[in-house]
Protein backbone atom coordinates (compact mmCIF):
# COMPACT_ATOMS: atom_id res chain seq x y z
CA UNK A 1 0.00 0.00 0.00
CA UNK A 2 1.41 3.38 -0.98
CA UNK A 3 2.04 5.92 1.74
CA UNK A 4 -0.13 8.99 1.78
CA UNK A 5 -3.23 7.22 0.54
CA UNK A 6 -5.97 7.11 3.13
CA UNK A 7 -8.30 4.18 3.45
CA UNK A 8 -11.98 4.83 3.82
CA UNK A 9 -13.85 2.37 5.99
CA UNK A 10 -17.30 2.56 7.53
CA UNK A 11 -17.59 0.82 10.88
CA UNK A 12 -20.94 0.33 12.66
CA UNK A 13 -21.26 2.84 15.50
CA UNK A 14 -22.67 0.25 17.90
CA UNK A 15 -19.67 -2.02 17.34
CA UNK A 16 -17.26 0.83 18.17
CA UNK A 17 -19.31 1.75 21.28
CA UNK A 18 -19.32 -1.88 22.44
CA UNK A 19 -15.55 -2.18 21.89
CA UNK A 20 -14.90 1.04 23.81
CA UNK A 21 -17.15 -0.07 26.69
CA UNK A 22 -15.30 -3.40 26.86
CA UNK A 23 -11.91 -1.65 26.94
CA UNK A 24 -13.14 0.81 29.57
CA UNK A 25 -14.31 -2.06 31.78
CA UNK A 26 -10.94 -3.78 31.26
CA UNK A 27 -9.10 -0.56 32.18
CA UNK A 28 -11.13 -0.17 35.37
CA UNK A 29 -10.60 -3.83 36.29
CA UNK A 30 -6.84 -3.51 35.73
CA UNK A 31 -6.76 -0.39 37.89
CA UNK A 32 -8.71 -2.09 40.68
CA UNK A 33 -6.40 -5.13 40.63
CA UNK A 34 -3.15 -3.22 40.19
CA UNK A 35 -2.33 -2.97 43.89
CA UNK A 36 -2.82 -6.71 44.46
CA UNK A 37 -0.86 -7.56 41.30
CA UNK A 38 2.00 -5.28 42.34
CA UNK A 39 2.10 -6.82 45.84
CA UNK A 40 2.25 -10.30 44.30
CA UNK A 41 5.04 -9.18 41.96
CA UNK A 42 7.05 -7.62 44.82
CA UNK A 43 6.70 -10.83 46.83
CA UNK A 44 8.01 -12.82 43.85
CA UNK A 45 10.90 -10.34 43.49
CA UNK A 46 11.86 -10.75 47.16
CA UNK A 47 11.85 -14.53 46.73
CA UNK A 48 14.02 -14.20 43.61
CA UNK A 49 16.48 -11.91 45.42
CA UNK A 50 16.89 -14.53 48.14
CA UNK A 51 17.37 -17.27 45.52
CA UNK A 52 19.97 -15.24 43.58
CA UNK A 53 21.83 -14.39 46.82
CA UNK A 54 21.88 -18.06 47.81
CA UNK A 55 23.16 -18.95 44.33
CA UNK A 56 25.94 -16.34 44.56
CA UNK A 57 27.03 -17.48 48.02
CA UNK A 58 27.00 -21.14 46.96
CA UNK A 59 29.23 -20.32 43.97
CA UNK A 60 31.52 -17.76 45.60
CA UNK A 61 34.56 -20.02 45.07
CA UNK A 62 34.15 -19.40 41.32
CA UNK A 63 34.07 -15.63 41.83
CA UNK A 64 36.51 -13.29 40.12
CA UNK A 65 37.35 -9.62 40.35
CA UNK A 66 36.60 -9.04 44.04
CA UNK A 67 35.99 -5.44 45.04
CA UNK A 68 35.46 -4.23 48.59
CA UNK A 69 34.43 -0.96 50.11
CA UNK A 70 34.36 -0.37 53.85
CA UNK A 71 32.30 2.52 55.15
CA UNK A 72 33.56 3.36 58.63
CA UNK A 73 30.89 5.94 59.34
CA UNK A 74 28.18 3.24 59.42
CA UNK A 75 30.37 0.15 59.81
CA UNK A 76 29.29 -1.45 56.53
CA UNK A 77 31.39 -3.57 54.24
CA UNK A 78 30.32 -3.81 50.62
CA UNK A 79 31.69 -6.79 48.68
CA UNK A 80 31.23 -6.94 44.94
CA UNK A 81 32.39 -9.77 42.67
CA UNK A 82 31.78 -11.29 39.25
CA UNK A 83 30.50 -14.79 38.51
CA UNK A 84 30.57 -16.37 35.09
CA UNK A 85 27.40 -18.44 34.85
CA UNK A 86 25.11 -19.97 32.32
CA UNK A 87 21.64 -18.48 32.11
CA UNK A 88 20.09 -21.91 32.64
CA UNK A 89 21.68 -22.13 36.11
CA UNK A 90 20.29 -18.83 37.36
CA UNK A 91 16.91 -18.52 39.05
CA UNK A 92 14.43 -16.92 36.64
CA UNK A 93 13.70 -13.29 37.44
CA UNK A 94 9.95 -12.60 37.70
CA UNK A 95 8.34 -10.26 35.18
CA UNK A 96 5.22 -8.18 35.50
CA UNK A 97 2.34 -9.85 33.68
CA UNK A 98 0.28 -6.69 33.97
CA UNK A 99 0.58 -3.13 32.75
CA UNK A 100 1.51 -0.57 35.36
CA UNK A 101 -0.82 2.42 35.25
CA UNK A 102 -0.10 5.73 36.88
CA UNK A 103 -2.98 7.74 38.30
CA UNK A 104 -2.77 10.50 35.69
CA UNK A 105 -2.59 8.00 32.82
CA UNK A 106 -5.56 6.05 34.16
CA UNK A 107 -7.61 9.23 34.63
CA UNK A 108 -6.76 10.48 31.13
CA UNK A 109 -7.61 7.21 29.40
CA UNK A 110 -10.82 6.75 31.39
CA UNK A 111 -11.99 10.29 30.66
CA UNK A 112 -11.21 10.09 26.94
CA UNK A 113 -12.91 6.71 26.52
CA UNK A 114 -15.95 7.84 28.51
CA UNK A 115 -16.22 11.01 26.43
CA UNK A 116 -15.95 9.06 23.18
CA UNK A 117 -18.67 6.64 24.31
CA UNK A 118 -20.98 9.51 25.31
CA UNK A 119 -20.46 11.29 22.00
CA UNK A 120 -20.94 8.14 19.93
CA UNK A 121 -24.16 7.31 21.82
CA UNK A 122 -25.52 10.77 20.93
CA UNK A 123 -25.03 10.38 17.19
CA UNK A 124 -27.73 9.27 14.79
CA UNK A 125 -25.15 7.97 12.32
CA UNK A 126 -25.18 4.21 11.85
CA UNK A 127 -21.51 4.09 10.88
CA UNK A 128 -18.36 5.74 12.16
CA UNK A 129 -16.10 7.31 9.55
CA UNK A 130 -12.38 6.60 9.44
CA UNK A 131 -11.28 9.88 11.03
CA UNK A 132 -13.56 9.33 14.03
CA UNK A 133 -12.38 5.74 14.32
CA UNK A 134 -8.75 6.88 14.19
CA UNK A 135 -9.42 9.17 17.16
CA UNK A 136 -10.51 6.24 19.35
CA UNK A 137 -8.47 3.42 17.78
CA UNK A 138 -5.59 3.72 20.24
CA UNK A 139 -7.88 2.48 23.00
CA UNK A 140 -9.15 -0.56 21.11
Amino acid sequence: MARGKAISVKIPTQRVIKALETKLAELESNWANQEANEAKFQKAMEKWKKEISAYAVANIKKAENFRTNYRSWNNQLNIDFDLTVSEADLPKQPERDFEQLHQHSYNEQKEEMSNAIRILKMTDEEVVNTSTYNAVARYL
